[in-house]
């Protein structure tokens, strides 16, 4: 009787017995040979039916097992530098198979599928490979980021997800029913942030967020995943420098874990190896500069104070191996809430963080004015509701202090390590513009 494992403790296992409980990958039919890829959501391992080493029984259900079939199958281990999987280099020389479930004609088959196809069919196409891998490297993400606010004294204090008001205009919200009252789906937790903050110093959400924006582009989803760090007494410049420890972090933990998922997603390891702090940082004057030299030959350009679009943000970043800060931008684009600088008041302590090779912006942030004054006037200017912003108001009343915080979108985040075609494929079930099938 064999010792029931997982496919990622194989190496664990040399010359023993093991059982393995997945479902069949592939197979290879050689005859007497035949050779299994099974998988167990931790990896997938060769395994291979001699039939001279099986019951009868046993030999003709690995002739008849078919894809995705979910099976059961004790054997040995052995190394083989040749053997495919992952880990690769391990195979197990079968005992025995047992079938938990003939599964029917699986439809995602070696042949291009249309990617409609593929969305409507996300639920299996989950298990494939590649989509295993990018999910794999999204939950490494993930708790890498909760892992360095947390040891850098930020606490999780969870943000509501029903608001009475937006963070930034009621346009892009999913707009719902609160018995009897209207209540949007949270667009950010930064505003309850700042509350948290004033409590305990420094904190941070993490969850989910919405957008209603009918944008259909390979950078947008619907429903989207944000950390968002808020920390008291800290100004622009500092700002920065955490978003570029938590980023350098989170990228040389992804390079020591996943090595595997990235080789499975072809990603050029090297882009990501020189990503350490300083990141560079360059103001939005200089920015619209840039954007106007560089994009006159390519159709790119830009009026001072229009906010980037895609073609703006990747036309800079594609001038730096490094994530770019972009900073200062004019106080008109900007959430209602960002500091101006007392000297230029149509400018605002606001960064964002433009990832390199296109892949555009992942944080968008800075520092949060302190003008109870201001802020009231800035309400009124995007005509928001100035009761469900009364006890944001009160906040800079009972010792408000300089704070910032800026807000990290795992999908971008995943999609640039992963070098992702598609945000599409950095969520498990994305939601975008015209789908929320499956």
């Amino acid at each position: 009787m064999g010792t029931p494992i997982r496919i990622q403790e194989i190496a664990q296992h040399v010359g023993q017995e093991v059982i393995i409980r997945g479902w069949l990958y592939a197979r290879t039919d050689k005859g007497r040979l035949q050779f299994l890829q099974v998988r167990d959501g931790t990896g997938i391992v060769q395994a291979v039916a001699f039939k001279k080493e099986m019951t009868p029984e046993a030999f003709e259900r690995a002739l008849s097992v078919t894809q995705e079939s979910s099976i059961v199958i004790t054997g040995r281990v052995r190394e083989d530098g040749r053997a495919p999987g992952y880990p690769g280099g391990y195979e197990l020389g079968l005992s025995d198979l047992q079938i938990v479930q003939l599964a029917n004609e699986y439809p995602i088959t070696p042949k291009e599928h249309g990617i409609e196809f593929l969305m409507d069919h996300r639920h299996l196409w989950l298990r494939s490979t590649r989509q295993w891998a990018i999910l794999r490297i999204r939950a490494t993400i993930i708790k890498a980021i909760r892992d360095w606010l947390d040891d850098h004294g930020f606490l999780l204090v969870d943000t509501p997800l029903l608001t009475p008001a937006a963070c930034e205009g009621t346009t892009t919200l999913f707009e719902t029913d609160y018995f009897g009252s209207p209540a949007y789906l949270s667009q950010s937790g930064q505003l309850y942030n700042e509350a948290t903050a004033a409590a305990f110093g420094k904190t941070y959400c993490f969850g989910p967020a919405f957008r209603a924006e009918k944008s259909k582009t390979r950078r947008h989803v619907m429903e989207l995943w944000m950390v968002e760090p808020e920390a008291a007494y800290v100004e622009l410049d500092e700002c920065m420098e955490i978003e570029e420890q938590l980023i350098s972090s989170v990228v040389a933990t992804v390079l020591a874990v996943r090595r595997t998922e990235l080789e499975i997603v072809e990603r050029d390891v090297s882009k990501l190896e020189v990503i350490t702090p300083p990141f560079p940082r360059l103001p939005y004057d200089r920015a619209v500069e840039m954007i106007n030299d560089l994009g006159a030959s390519e159709g790119v350009s830009i009026q001072w104070g229009e906010d980037f679009g895609s073609p703006q943000e990747t036309l800079l970043s594609g001038q730096f191996d490094k994530p770019l800060f972009v900073h200062h931008y004019p106080t008109a684009v900007k959430a209602f809430y960002m500091a101006q600088e007392p000297d230029r008041p149509e400018v605002c302590r606001s960064v964002d963080l433009l990832a390199p090779e296109g892949f555009g912006e992942i944080i968008g942030g800075g520092e949060r004015s302190g003008d109870p004054e201001f802020l009231e006037r800035q309400i009124d200017t995007h005509k928001l509701p100035k009761d469900a912003y009364k006890w944001y108001l009160e906040l800079r009343q009972y010792g408000g202090v300089p704070h910032s915080g800026f807000g990290l979108g795992i999908e971008r985040t995943v999609t640039w390590i992963c070098n992702l075609p598609h945000i599409r494929e950095a969520i498990a079930f994305p939601r975008v513009l015209g789908r929320m099938y499956p």
